[in-house]
């Protein structure tokens, strides 16, 4: 069985720009033998959320090499180059290109790579490869759409799956039942109610605040109940000295930190990530709500300050029990559809890895991103885009891409690994 110089789970925008970094070492003279595994069948970067002038919220510099690189041929502006829209782009005078634009950079960036990804296969579990009383290996098993599993060893490992749809308990027992899907999916789930004329959007964030607009401008649109327990919608801060945060080289600043300083710059910074659309986005949906108050027509709702205490299914629709949490009030709706635009769980990383746990310090990370281990596991484990407890709210963002690849592929080829010519012997396959 070939051995992998690394395997990386995930070829979402993370892994694209590990592969790019890794690419640019190679033609440098340090190659690096890589495979990715992405479980959809062909590259698609958040594909039911590509709504109709929806624009991206963070700077097209922000892409996958120019903070790290900015002569490489994978920037957005080679992109634009190649694609013969440089001009037009420019007399647009925005850092801010189209969702569907920025997508389509991340597909042209990704194609280019189509040998090194094997697209279609779901990664379940790492096993641990050991040679004697050491850890030599990973085995990384992965299942097709055929049922039939894959394995693979790698001697070192990036995991990059992203966040996994944030659904709360009250929705728990509703999550296979297709009238409450969550934003994730929402431009698919969607066309599946063309008929639905009260619909509840739950979130107060981008997402919910797009998605509110999207129904808002469907013909012949739906009611629409926009819920949330904020007091108001507040915009994100992207002022010039709060940006600061984002940038790479506050990480070092925050993983510097006391655990008890790092958790209140945390909690300081939240609304600049979480529950913070653009004020653009914020001044249409009020734009909307006072235009019913000049016609007198009260088409949607905007339920702040209340709380989804319970829902059930049955053949009319999902019933909602609502408390207002101002007036101490509790009321009961139904909606044809129930949107949760309710965030994104970032854990998945601790099942896939739990077979190898015993051999790590309860999933701390360094500097580099690399999870700390005992000395007997000798591979290198790296997370991307789950390291913000320690490296801070820009780990989840585009923002730290290009920058945080650099820093792993340096990690990678400094640390070395087993050597590869007894890496055939002496293996036993342990659970």
């Amino acid at each position: 069985m070939q051995i992998h110089d690394l395997i990386g789970i995930g070829f979402g925008p993370s892994n694209i720009a590990l592969a790019i970094a890794l690419e640019e070492k190679r033609e440098a003279g340090e190659p690096v033998d890589a495979l990715f595994i992405e479980k959809q069948p062909s590259f698609a970067w958040h594909k039911n959320m590509l709504l109709d002038g929806a624009h991206m919220q963070i700077s097209f510099l922000k892409d996958l090499a120019t903070l790290r690189n900015p002569a490489s041929r994978f920037t957005f502006l080679n992109y634009l180059h190649q694609k013969r829209r440089l001009q037009d782009f420019i007399n647009l005078k925005t850092f801010f290109p189209s969702r569907q634009e920025f997508s389509d950079y991340l597909s042209w960036a990704a194609a280019q790579f189509e040998g090194a990804c094997a697209y279609g296969e779901d990664v379940f579990e790492v096993l641990p490869e050991r040679r004697g009383n050491d850890v030599a290996l990973l085995r990384v098993r992965s299942r097709d759409s055929h049922q039939v599993v894959h394995e693979r060893l790698t001697r070192n490992l990036v995991v990059s799956v992203g966040g996994m749809p944030n659904v709360p308990a009250c929705f728990a027992h509703l999550r296979h039942d297709g009238r409450v899907f969550h934003s994730s999916n929402y431009l698919q789930e969607i066309a599946r109610h063309p008929k639905a004329q009260r619909i509840a959007v739950v979130g107060a964030g981008q997402s919910a605040s797009e998605i509110f607009m999207d129904l808002h401008g469907r013909p012949n649109g739906p009611q629409v109940d926009l819920i949330m327990r904020a007091r108001s919608i507040k915009p994100s801060d992207d002022s010039p000295f709060v940006n600061e945060i984002f940038n790479a080289d506050f990480i070092d600043f925050v993983y510097s930190r006391p655990d008890q300083e790092r958790a209140a710059l945390l909690d300081e910074f939240w609304h600049t990530n979480y529950a913070a659309p653009d004020l653009a986005l914020i001044e249409k949906i009020f734009d909307v709500f006072y235009q019913q108050r000049v016609t007198g027509i009260e088409r949607h709702r905007f339920l702040r300050r209340h709380e989804v205490m319970s829902a059930r299914a049955s053949e009319e629709g999902i019933h909602m029990t609502l408390v207002d949490m101002n007036a101490q009030r509790e009321s009961s709706v139904t909606y044809d559809a129930v949107v949760l635009a309710t965030g994104y769980a970032r854990d998945r990383h601790k099942t896939l890895l739990a077979p190898i746990a015993p051999w790590l310090d309860d999933f701390k990370v360094d500097r580099q991103y690399r999870l700390r281990s005992h000395a007997n596991f000798l591979p290198s484990v790296f997370l991307q885009g789950a390291c913000e407890s320690s490296h801070g709210l820009s780990d989840t963002l585009l923002s730290v891409t290009a920058s945080r690849t650099g820093e792993i592929g340096d990690a990678l080829l400094a640390s070395g690994w087993p050597s590869r010519a007894s890496d055939t012997t002496s293996l036993s396959y342990s659970y």
